[in-house]
């Protein structure tokens, strides 16, 4: 993976980010403002995986209705307690409705630790969007994907949410 813009200009596009993208960054900020309840928790309820699905992936949030309220519960427990990174991640996509980037987004807004967003413009911005994304999930694709972002986010000095803001602004604004 390779960045296809200077790292310098990481604050330049997530901030154009913010300018273009009224609406989702309005919902984004509403799922941000909900991590702290959240972490103390310890696990998302089932209107909170609706926000999440519907923002990330609004064609298949229709599927969360399926889960059972203490299934999600559990589930999202078992994610943010585990301590291994494949635990984490596909736990997640036992949830109907829950896909690779759905989890990655669960991941992001709400663990303690940092995850980049899967994400086809997020992946082109990168060097690794040719094959579309659902062909190509898998905890190692995954894992090689967050190590790179955050080998950048912390060369640069940026939170997660910055970064990913940029990847997804250049896609959009390049592609």
């Amino acid at each position: 993976m390779n960045l296809h813009f200077p790292e310098s200009e990481i604050f330049q596009w997530a901030e154009k980010y913010k300018k273009d993208n009224i609406q989702p960054y309005e919902t984004e900020c509403e799922l941000i403002a909900l991590k702290p309840k959240v972490e103390q928790r310890g696990y998302l309820d089932k209107d909170e995986l609706r926000c999440v699905a519907r923002w990330k992936s609004p064609r298949r949030s229709g599927d969360i209705d399926k889960n059972d309220d203490n299934y999600v519960k559990e589930i999202t427990s078992w994610a943010f307690a585990a301590t291994d990174e494949r635990s984490r991640i596909e736990v997640l996509t036992l949830l109907d409705g829950i896909g690779w980037p759905t989890a990655s987004a669960i991941l992001h807004l709400f663990h303690k630790d940092l995850y980049p967003i899967l994400d086809d413009r997020a992946l082109w911005s990168v060097g690794a969007g040719a094959v579309k994304l659902s062909k190509k999930c898998s905890f190692s694709f995954w894992w090689c994907y967050v190590r790179f972002c955050r080998d950048v986010a912390c060369r640069n000095q940026v939170d997660m949410r910055t970064l990913d803001r940029a990847l997804w602004q250049y896609s959009k604004s390049k592609q």
